[in-house]
This record gives C-alpha cells, sequence and structure tokens, in this order.
C-alpha cells in the first residue's frame, strides 16, 4: 500500500486524504467490539483521521472513536461536529464539552456545524472562535455549505478562518464539480468527501467494475481513487469491517490511465449546470 498524501488546511495544517467515517456507528452495542477494531487497524494503516459527530448513534459514535482513539489520541486527526439547534454561541461551547468527554479528549483538531440551522452564522463563529482561543478546538469548519452559504460565510466577522467544508461528493454525486469545488479550491479550503462510494449503491454499475478489474482493484478503490484525485480533497468512507477499511486503503496509488478516467467521466457524467447541494 502506498504512503496516505496530505490535504493542506488553511492554516497549515496538514491531515491526510482519506480518512474513517463512523455514521451509523455507535447504534448497536453488539457491533461496538468490531467498530472499535475497524477504527484501530484504519490508524494502523495511516488513516488517522476519524471523523464523527454528537449526531452519530446521539453520541454513541463518538464514544466508539474514544475506545478506538485511547492510547494514541496525538497520533489522530479527530474531527466531529455540532446539531444546528445547539449552534448558539453558548451552546457551541457546551456542545463541545460534551463531545470532549465522549471522546476522552482535551480537544477537536476540526470542528464542524453539522449544516445551517437557525441561529445567525455570526454567532456560530463567536462560539468556534472562542473555542479555538481556549485550546479546546484547532481549527472549526463547516458541512452542507453550498457556494452561497460559503460567501455569506466570509462577509461574518471570523468566517474567513473557515478551515474545511464537509459535503456529500461521488461519481453518482459529482455537483460541486461545477462550482463549489473551485471555489473552495481558489481559497486553499478543503473538501471533506462523505459517502463517497455512495454506501455501496454505485459499486454494481459495470463500468466502474470493468475498469477496476483492468487494474487489479475493487470497485470501491476505483471510486475511491476518483474522488482523491481531486486537489485537496479528503475522503472519509465508513466501514465496520476491518478487511474493509484495509481494501480503501489500497485506493491510495492507483494510476489510472486518461483513457480510463474518460471512460467512467462517460459513465458518470460531470454536471453541465448548477445544481443544488444534494445531502444524505
Amino acid at each position: 500500500m502506498s504512503d496516505i498524501p496530505f490535504a493542506v488546511l488553511p492554516s497549515g495544517t496538514s491531515t491526510p486524504t482519506l480518512g474513517l467515517g463512523t455514521w451509523k456507528m455507535g447504534e448497536n452495542a453488539r457491533m461496538a467490539g468490531q467498530e472499535i477494531e475497524s477504527l484501530k487497524h484504519g490508524l494502523d494503516l495511516g488513516m488517522t483521521l476519524i471523523d464523527t459527530a454528537e449526531m452519530y448513534g446521539e453520541g454513541g459514535a463518538e464514544i466508539i472513536t474514544g475506545k478506538a482513539i485511547e492510547g494514541r489520541r496525538d497520533d489522530v486527526f479527530l474531527v466531529s461536529k455540532v446539531y444546528p439547534y445547539n449552534a448558539s454561541y453558548q451552546g457551541v461551547i457546551d456542545a463541545c464539552e460534551r463531545s470532549l468527554k465522549r471522546l476522552k479528549t482535551d480537544r477537536l483538531d476540526l470542528y464542524l456545524l453539522h449544516w445551517r440551522g437557525e441561529y445567525d452564522l455570526g454567532e456560530t463563529v463567536a462560539g468556534f472562535e472562542e473555542l479555538r482561543k481556549s485550546g479546546k478546538i484547532r481549527e472549526w469548519g463547516v458541512s452542507n455549505f453550498d457556494v452561497e452559504d460559503m460567501e455569506e460565510l466570509m462577509e461574518v466577522q471570523g468566517g474567513p478562518n473557515c478551515a474545511a467544508n464537509q459535503v456529500l461528493y461521488n461519481l453518482a454525486r459529482r455537483g460541486i464539480e461545477y462550482d463549489l469545488l473551485p471555489w473552495c479550491q481558489e481559497r486553499g479550503i478543503p473538501i471533506m468527501a462523505y459517502s463517497p462510494i455512495e454506501q455501496g449503491r454505485i459499486l454494481r454499475n459495470t463500468e466502474l467494475i470493468r475498469i477496476a478489474k483492468a487494474y487489479q482493484a475493487t470497485p470501491a478503490q476505483l471510486a475511491l481513487a476518483f474522488v482523491l484525485k481531486s486537489r485537496n480533497m479528503v475522503a472519509i468512507p465508513k466501514s465496520s469491517d476491518p478487511h474493509r477499511v484495509e481494501e480503501n486503503a489500497g485506493a491510495i496509488g492507483l494510476e489510472i490511465s486518461r483513457e480510463d478516467w474518460a471512460a467512467l467521466d462517460a459513465a458518470f457524467p460531470a454536471p453541465y449546470r448548477k445544481k443544488s447541494l444534494e445531502m444524505l
């Protein structure tokens, strides 16, 4: 397996381009042991970014993550997210404290607003900035923000400190390529792609299977390689199976020909006009 390259945040902080998602973890006590082992295995393979959220399993995924990183916190780039209805100035601070307790750590590397809600962005950013000053978080960012949302955020005091935007992106959901992806790339703001293999739904595509076979790769590896070929992109596939985690790591280093990328483009066409930001 090739070494995992790094994406760079506007501050200069680097993070692996391939990390570990935790959506739907922490929901079934019988799966807890396997989920923890999957995360640990991913860390061993160099996928040292873990993405979680207070929403996932209503804190359950953060508890699983905390157990997985025990004894190796300094080796992990830890990301969590705050519910929109907790995104008032004080609400952000209180929610972060609860997340830190579940994760059994004193800091987050990146803290995201999960999606836009009723609170003014200026209030949310002020809460993030207070957490940053106190050392509870190193960086903050957003999730599910389209271009118009990002432009509004940039006008807020402290808004240009936004370090990342986490959105839905994969072969079947390429809408961000029209405007949001270049907008973020021009400003050095990494995109974090959630559901980068569309929760497995795209893996039966015949063209994806054909091209993957030509490189002795799996369809999931090729789908991940597609996402990761974009500049300053981070993919966070979730898997509770250590073997699948290892398969995902094999996406790194795949060298795909221009002709085969073109064939994949034809099977999963790029957008030719503005599309509303998709969410799962």
